[in-house]
């Protein structure tokens, strides 16, 4: 990787990643990859239906990590190329610093703690909180919970457990895992359990505004490397 240090005046790479991984990729990976030689990156985390919105609005990746069904799309559009995946997270349940921990061993403990809590807090709109608003209403307690819920239109969920607005908070465990103060429970119930699959793919040169730089593939290459597969996996993440 050392011969892109010559290359470290030309346009950086971007990387368009979802917020998900942002933890992993922030703070750990991308610096173990500019450690090793790696060209300058600019990065953008965000939930991947606002990467698509972005894309929508004509900008481009050179790299990107996203939810794998919207690759596809992306692939068909021609935006990017060789989708390959690079990790999974479930969904989890946190509380409060300090706060008695609920029993969701189980669909009847985690139905018991949900209607119990005095607010859960969930995305309103991405894939935990879609599929969460979903599952409540196949438990058939929408309505109970809904009632009382605390809806995160951006952001942790998790971060209205700190400041009282709720005392469950319900997101991606590598996205719990962001707000180190709050309690990860653990993950939902197997049987009721949904796994949000992400990729990496290559941003094709005839989609980008420019020349792509140097690295893109190294970048790629180092995404699915030792390396990213620790960090991912210490950040709440299952390697692919």
């Amino acid at each position: 990787m050392n011969a892109h240090r010559a290359s470290r005046d030309a346009r950086p790479l971007t990387l368009f990643c979802a917020f998900a991984l942002k933890q992993a990729v922030e703070g750990t990976i991308l610096r173990a990859y500019l450690r090793a030689g790696g060209p300058p990156v600019e990065a953008v985390y965000e939930p991947t239906f606002r990467l698509l919105t972005r894309i929508e609005s004509g900008a481009r990746p050179d790299v990107m990590v996203g939810i794998t069904g919207s690759l596809a799309d992306l692939v068909t559009a021609g935006v990017v190329a060789d989708p390959k995946p690079v990790a999974r997270t479930g969904v989890g349940v946190a509380v409060a610093p300090e706060a008695a921990i609920p029993d969701i061993s189980s669909v009847e403990a985690f139905v018991s703690a949900v209607t119990s809590a005095r607010s859960v807090a969930y995305s309103r709109s991405g894939p935990s909180g879609i599929y969460f608003a979903g599952l409540l209403e196949r438990l058939g307690i929408a309505e109970q919970v809904k009632a009382k819920a605390t809806v995160v239109d951006s952001g942790p969920t998790a971060l209205a457990l700190l400041d009282g607005r709720a005392d469950l908070a319900i997101h991606q465990l590598s996205e719990l895992i962001l707000v180190p103060e709050a309690a990860i429970i653990g993950p939902l119930p197997e049987a009721i359990q949904e796994y949000t699959d992400f990729s990496t793919a290559l941003g094709t040169p005839a989609s980008l505004m420019a020349d792509q730089p140097a690295g893109a593939a190294e970048l790629r290459d180092f995404l699915h490397g030792p390396e990213a597969r620790a960090a991912y996996e210490a950040n709440g993440l299952e390697t692919a």
